[in-house]
C-alpha cells in the first residue's frame, strides 16, 4: 500500500470510528460514514469492499496504534518492572486519549466481527496479551517466583484498564498520571502479595 493510500485508509478509520462509536455498528450507515469522509457510497466501497471489512480496518488499525504507542515505546527497555510500569502506562494514555477513536471501537465492538477477519483480530489481541503474560513472569521470576497466573493477572489487568473507557472523564478530578500510578500500586500489589483466598464452608 502506497503512502498516500495507507493515510487515506487512516482517515477513512478514523472518521468511521466516530460515527461507529456514537450509533454503534448497527445503526451506523455507510452513506453517513462516506460523507464524513467525502467520498460517494460507491467510493466507499471501493475503498473498504464492505461494512463489515470497514469494522475490521478500524480494529486492525487500533492495534497498530497499540503497537506504536505502546509496544514500541517499551521495546527497548531492559527492566522487566519499568517495562511493565511503561506498558501499563501507554495502556492508559491510550485509552484515555482515544476513548471515541479506533482502540474504543475494539473494546465496543469486540463481538461483532466474524470468521476471518475476526481471527485476525483475535490473533493480534492475543499477541498482547502474551507480552503482558510475559512482563508479569519476568517481574515475578526476579522477586522469588509466581503467587499468581501470569495469565490472569494479564487478563485482570487488561480488564481494569479497557474498562476505564466506560467511566473516566480526563475533564474530571482525577488527573492521568495519577490514574496511572494508581493503577499501577494496584496492580503490583495484588501481583506481589496476593490475599489467601479461603473457601466458604456454607
Amino acid at each position: 500500500m502506497t503512502g498516500d493510500a495507507e493515510r487515506r485508509r487512516r482517515e477513512i478509520c478514523r472518521r468511521a470510528a466516530r460515527i461507529f462509536y456514537e450509533k454503534s455498528f448497527e445503526g451506523a450507515s455507510m452513506q453517513e460514514v462516506a460523507k464524513a469522509v467525502g467520498l460517494t457510497k460507491a467510493g466507499l466501497y471501493h475503498y473498504v469492499g464492505s461494512k463489515e471489512k470497514l469494522l475490521f480496518e478500524i480494529m486492525n488499525y487500533g492495534m497498530d496504534i497499540l503497537d506504536e504507542a505502546v509496544l514500541s515505546r517499551v521495546a527497548k527497555i531492559e527492566d522487566p518492572m519499568e517495562k511493565l510500569k511503561q506498558t501499563i502506562a501507554g495502556h492508559i494514555h491510550l485509552i484515555v486519549h482515544t476513548r471515541d477513536l479506533e482502540t474504543t471501537v475494539i473494546l465496543h465492538e469486540n463481538r461483532t466481527v466474524r470468521g476471518p477477519l475476526r481471527k485476525k483480530i483475535n490473533a493480534r489481541k492475543r499477541a498482547y496479551i502474551e507480552h503482558l503474560e510475559g512482563l508479569v513472569s519476568a517481574v515475578q521470576k526476579e522477586e522469588g517466583g509466581p503467587k499468581i497466573s501470569p495469565r490472569l493477572a494479564a487478563y485482570a489487568l487488561l480488564g481494569m484498564i479497557n474498562w476505564l473507557y466506560q467511566w473516566y472523564d480526563p475533564s474530571g478530578p482525577v488527573k492521568e498520571d495519577e490514574l496511572a500510578r494508581t493503577f499501577t500500586q494496584i496492580f503490583l500489589g495484588g501481583l506481589r502479595n496476593p490475599a489467601p483466598i479461603t473457601q466458604s464452608t456454607s
